[in-house]
């Protein structure tokens, strides 16, 4: 009995597992159009529409204070059903909390967390906002490190407003006498400026 054997040969040109040389420039190119395209979409889609970060340094500050993690290993909190608050860290991992529980600590960590120069800063500069709002007024620039700067009503300068260790103060002029209040609108309302009447 004679037996026979069929074997089939793949063809000159089939190479298993190899990528020819004039293949890979294709590929590199594309994958780096790709890239190049996904980059640009993200800064579009930012610029239109930028993320704001829901919480701030002092957030991740008590936060981490709490968790004893470092701040910035936060990412982000949620609330689940009104009971489980979440921590999601930078790394992709969560936590589970108590809302209660949590909500408590807060208030424990706050009462004895200290304010940094720049949460002192950004309070600082959201109370002067609102005070000029209210009084019609814009400032100059601000001096940062002892937080005080010029008052303006219509392009004209109304005075000097600040906040020290005393509270804020106020003075008409360059040089003279600090006139002190416990807040941005009763040290600005002492300079003899009336509030902006709404129209």
């Amino acid at each position: 009995m004679t037996q026979s054997v069929c074997t089939h040969q793949a063809p000159s040109s089939f190479k298993l597992n190899q990528v020819t040389f004039e293949d890979a420039p294709f590929k590199d190119e594309q994958a780096q159009a790709q890239a190049e395209l996904y980059s640009h979409l993200e800064s579009q889609a930012e610029a239109v529409a930028p993320t704001k970060d829901p919480l701030t340094s002092r957030d991740r500050r008590i936060i981490g204070e709490i968790i004893q993690v470092e701040p910035e290993s936060v990412r982000t909190i949620w609330l689940e059903g009104g009971i489980t608050l979440w921590v999601r860290f930078v790394n992709g991992g969560c936590l589970p909390f108590d809302r209660d529980w949590f909500a408590k600590r807060v208030a424990e960590v706050k009462a004895t967390l200290p304010e940094t120069p720049l949460e002192r800063n950004e309070r600082l500069s959201d109370e002067l906002e609102k005070a000029c709002t209210v009084f019609g007024l814009y400032y100059g620039e601000i001096d940062w490190l002892g937080f005080s700067t010029k008052l303006y009503q219509d392009g004209r300068f109304v005075g000097f407003v600040g906040c020290n260790e005393q509270g804020w103060y106020a003075r008409p002029r360059q040089y003279g006498l600090n006139r002190v209040a416990p807040s941005a609108e009763q040290v600005i309302a002492s300079l003899g400026v009336r509030a902006a009447v709404a129209a």
